[in-house]
């Protein structure tokens, strides 16, 4: 008689069924074209409104010639660390144009944000009495950074400046915040947090991916638009994925708040480099950010058009004036029907579901770029109408 086979310790295949069965389970679709405002999928093409691409630089020209050219000086792999051997003139470049472009004294880069902020928390949060406070709708990276230091963690209600406070406490205290919050678009009240962190005596880590080419005169992010320089925000975190349209991220701050990160950030000291062609592209993508204010100029006008338009047909979206908008759904089932019928109908947006958001305000998030079109952004708005309907008849 065969003996029967063990039970599985881990319940993988009933765990994967509760996820299918509650509306959560994710889908990954493969993209066989550029990332731009048009991709192609399946054969088809699509009106892109769910890209991070925010100026329209992840297929730019001049970025696809420079990396080109630096993989002939450097090769693809970085090889190593960046303390082994994985550092090259491209990212030493790089790091000295970021602490001019942000106004501060240094720069260090890392291969990607999340990396960047696992670094920032772990860094700075090293004892079991310190203390780590942060905004609940915090990106994954900044939590997860929170979850791997010995500190205790401690989240206020979005945007609650005043929770904030009543949370920081007389021991050595890390507060972190985003700057523009990635699944609702909102700002955070930084001059306010500023005010609290220097009442407090807390050090303030802004994590700025959403808003760095965005927001500000020269596209320097929040803190340009807040004016606030590295004595208010000694820890300004921010990445090439979003508006620069290459990858990666990097840290800028006081030399001593760099130099610590580099001696002691894990996810610095224990990870490959990027690659030096990406550095060299995200140089030239700086560049560009800095030279070619009409790239926000027309994404701040599409911003406004989308939000003039929602307004008049009566849209269930979230108050933002950023280009992250956000389709309120309201039930995990309903966004993935909101996904699927707006792919039917040429357009690419995804459904956000619990745990990213809060459960009961899931949504589609809508993200519009200097690529979109007028003419792109009213159809979309035109499907919006069509869906609500569809969802709320």
């Amino acid at each position: 008689m065969l003996a029967r086979a063990p039970a599985d310790p881990f319940s993988l295949a009933k765990g994967l069924d509760r996820i299918k069965s509650a509306g959560l389970f994710r889908t990954r679709r493969t993209i066989t074209s550029a990332q731009g405002a048009r991709i192609q999928a399946d054969g088809q093409q699509y009106d892109n409104f769910s890209s991070n691409d925010y100026l329209g630089l992840a297929n730019d020209a001049r970025l696809v010639e420079v990396v080109q050219e630096a993989v002939s000086v450097y090769g693809v792999g970085s090889g190593a660390s960046q303390l082994i051997c994985g550092r090259s003139r491209a990212h030493a470049q790089l790091e000295e144009a970021l602490a001019a472009y942000t106004g501060r004294s240094r720069a260090v880069i890392f291969s990607s944000g999340y990396l960047a902020n696992l670094a920032v928390i772990s860094t700075f949060a090293t004892r079991r009495e310190d203390v780590v406070v942060m905004d609940r709708e915090n990106h994954a990276s900044l939590v997860d950074g929170a979850l791997l230091a010995r500190a205790s963690l401690r989240r206020y209600a979005h945007n609650d400046v005043a929770g904030l406070e009543g949370l920081c406490s007389g021991n050595r205290t890390l507060v972190a915040t985003d700057s523009v919050f990635s699944m609702d678009g909102s700002i955070a009240a930084l001059p306010d947090i500023v005010s609290v962190c220097a009442r407090r005596r807390a050090m303030l880590a802004v994590d700025d991916a959403h808003g760095f080419g965005v927001l500000g005169e020269n596209g320097g992010g929040a803190l340009e638009h807040f004016s606030l320089d590295q004595s208010r925000v000694p820890i300004l975190m921010a990445t090439f994925a979003k508006a620069c349209g290459v990858m990666g991220a990097f840290v800028a701050g006081p030399d001593d708040v760099i130099e610590t990160i580099i001696q002691s950030g894990r996810s610095y000291i224990y990870t490959t480099a990027m690659p030096p062609a990406l550095a060299a592209a995200a140089g030239k993508a700086l560049s560009i950010v800095m030279q070619e204010g009409w790239r926000r100029d027309k994404l701040h006008a599409l911003v406004d058009r989308f939000v003039r338009g929602a307004k008049q047909l009566e849209l269930p979206v979230l108050a933002s004036t950023t280009p992250i908008q956000g389709f309120l759904a309201g039930s995990a089932t309903a966004a993935v029907k909101g996904s699927d019928y707006a792919r039917e109908r040429g357009i690419w947006l995804n459904a956000i579901r619990a745990p990213t958001v809060p459960k009961n305000t899931e949504r589609l998030r809508i993200t519009l770029t200097a690529g979109h079109s007028d003419d792109q952004v009213d159809r979309l708005l035109e499907m919006l109408a069509q869906l609500k309907k569809q969802l709320w008849p």
